[in-house]
């Protein structure tokens, strides 16, 4: 069973990079670095939906990355909260290192919300998502002000959430990147895009193997 489970993970983290290589050669305009972000992000979104501290590895490099790519398209609200990830990820494999669980799986050992705990937190971040895109679109030059607020806001939760190890962080990853998936078409990145869309598939992925099965 083990074995099959480790197929399992090996082949969804092969169909992630190959989704990337194959859209840095579809799309030749995109950068380099868009595919090393991709390819590094991928890593990182799957070793976290395994439970496995080495997705702060990826995460680390990841981060760098993408928020070069972010600065270059004045997505200010992705730069801001990418520096955020990689203070917060710091202190997140303290966190992970602490919760790991015992034996040979080396995996970290999961918490959950109450649903009216986590539908708190939702309202509360759709009002702040809302007028960060305001003051974005009053106060800045940024290109796409309220889809970058929305994918910004709601992720700062998720990214507390997961470091924490609350099941239920995997929900609001999913939001946040299926609105990442339509700012980067409309910027038009496909490498970021094909990230992102991989990463919607990884947040079911996530949901499965985080066993969030009472909701």
């Amino acid at each position: 069973m083990k074995g099959r489970k480790g197929i399992a993970d090996i082949s969804f983290l092969a169909i992630g990079l190959l989704i990337q290589v194959v859209t840095y050669f579809l799309m030749p305009h995109d950068s380099w670095l868009s595919l090393v972000s991709g390819c590094l992000g991928v890593c990182s979104v799957c070793m976290a939906a395994q439970r496995k501290i080495g997705t702060y590895l990826f995460g680390f490099g990841q981060v760098l990355t993408y928020t070069y790519l972010c600065w270059e398209q004045r997505f200010y609200g992705e730069v801001m909260i990418n520096a955020y990830y990689f203070c917060t990820m710091i202190y997140g494999v303290y966190v992970w290192k602490s919760r790991m669980s015992d034996g040979t799986e080396g995996v970290v050992v999961p918490r959950s919300l109450s649903l009216r705990t986590l539908c708190l937190i939702v309202s509360v971040t759709f009002a702040c998502a809302w007028l960060t895109g305001w003051g974005l679109a009053s106060l800045t030059d940024d290109t796409q002000p309220y889809l970058d607020a929305f994918t910004t806001v709601p992720a700062l939760v998720a990214q507390v959430l997961m470091i924490l190890v609350y099941r239920e962080h995997w929900f609001i990853w999913l939001a946040v990147d299926i609105l990442s998936v339509l700012l980067w078409l409309r910027a038009g990145d496909y490498c970021m895009a094909a990230q992102y869309f991989f990463w919607c598939a990884n947040c079911l992925y996530g949901l499965r193997k985080w066993k969030i099965d009472n909701l």
